[in-house]
């Protein structure tokens, strides 16, 4: 029944290569990829094609890149591929109703946490920045509103404390793929679920932003460490020297008890010793450890050898 079902996929990162593949690999009739456009990349700014749109084109599959789904040309070309199912994984841009519509076997999403906690755009950053312990993946159909559809089935991911969001999107994307795989089958041939999300519980993860990035040293140490963790490998954390940006791209995670604590504590932001080891700074509560940083106009550098270049010495306040 499978190539019978004429499936279009929609997803734009790494993340969902790994759903795309096991359609393919399991015999599912794709008959058009749908991503984001080819976007410039690097100091050079050279047009890139996205994960996905790569993974199609060595697969054959045709591929639409419209700079809006909503337009109604951009409807037309998804109505043309007579889709009887759609599949999403981080594909970026909200589907409107005429292309919900569609499927008469619905949209399904391949979304990155346990909802309904997390939705938006950037559940898996968001999770690590607060601390989480555990995240997961939601396979969902799709409705209006942002990430509000019923769930058919989660499953859950560690998140440890040396995770990056690097390391949990690998995670959740193979996780999402198996769930996909398990669940396609009975969804196909009506025997799968749908549980309403509870309003009540839900929370929202929006795209980060350049604040987002920047280190509040004002937080605690474990706080400064979670944040620099959830924005690798993608933007990285970033704080200002010499009114200059200073980014900061690993730190070790922080221990309980902290030596330059509490009344007598420095301003927070201070650096307290550069050492082969890194660099030593005092936040609202601890210090941290910073491993690899990227001063302005320079390459990512571990911490230890830039502090023995002595440009930067204890007492200096970072902001």
């Amino acid at each position: 029944m499978s190539q019978d079902i004429r499936i279009v996929f929609m997803g734009t990162p790494d993340f969902a290569v790994p759903s795309l593949n096991m359609l393919l690999d399991n015999g599912y009739n794709v008959v058009g990829v749908i991503t984001q456009p080819d976007k410039p990349q690097g100091r050079k700014k050279i047009l890139t094609p996205t994960p996905v749109k790569e993974a199609a084109e060595k697969r054959g599959l045709p591929v639409l890149q419209p700079i809006r789904l909503r337009q109604p040309e951009a409807v037309a070309q998804v109505a043309e591929l007579r889709p009887d199912l759609i599949v999403t994984a981080a594909y970026g841009q909200i589907l409107p109703k005429s292309v919900l519509d569609l499927p008469r076997f619905g949209c399904l999403n391949v979304h990155g946490s346990l909802l309904p906690r997390y939705r938006g755009g950037a559940p898996i950053q968001r999770a690590i920045i607060n601390g989480e312990t555990v995240t997961g993946v939601t396979l969902m159909y799709m409705a209006e509103g942002l990430d509000t559809g019923d769930m058919i089935s989660r499953v859950e991911v560690a998140i440890e404390p040396e995770d990056t969001s690097g390391t949990i999107f690998e995670k959740l994307s193979i996780a999402g793929a198996e769930l996909l795989h398990d669940e396609l089958p009975k969804l196909l041939a009506g025997q799968s679920g749908r549980t309403p999300q509870n309003e009540e519980e839900a929370t929202y993860a929006p795209n980060l932003n350049r604040d987002d990035e920047r280190i509040p040293w004002n937080d605690s140490a474990q706080q400064i460490y979670n944040r620099i963790r959830g924005l690798v490998p993608f933007s990285g954390a970033f704080t200002l020297w010499e009114e200059n940006v200073f980014k900061i791209w690993a730190a070790e995670q922080p221990s309980i008890h902290s030596d330059a604590d509490g009344a007598n504590a420095p301003a927070s932001g201070t650096v307290l010793q550069l050492t082969a080891r890194g660099i030593e700074v005092q936040t609202g509560n601890g210090t941290i450890w910073l491993t690899q940083v990227q001063p302005a106009g320079k390459k990512v550098m571990e911490a230890g050898n830039f502090a023995r270049g002595g440009q930067m010495k204890p007492g200096t306040v970072l902001g």
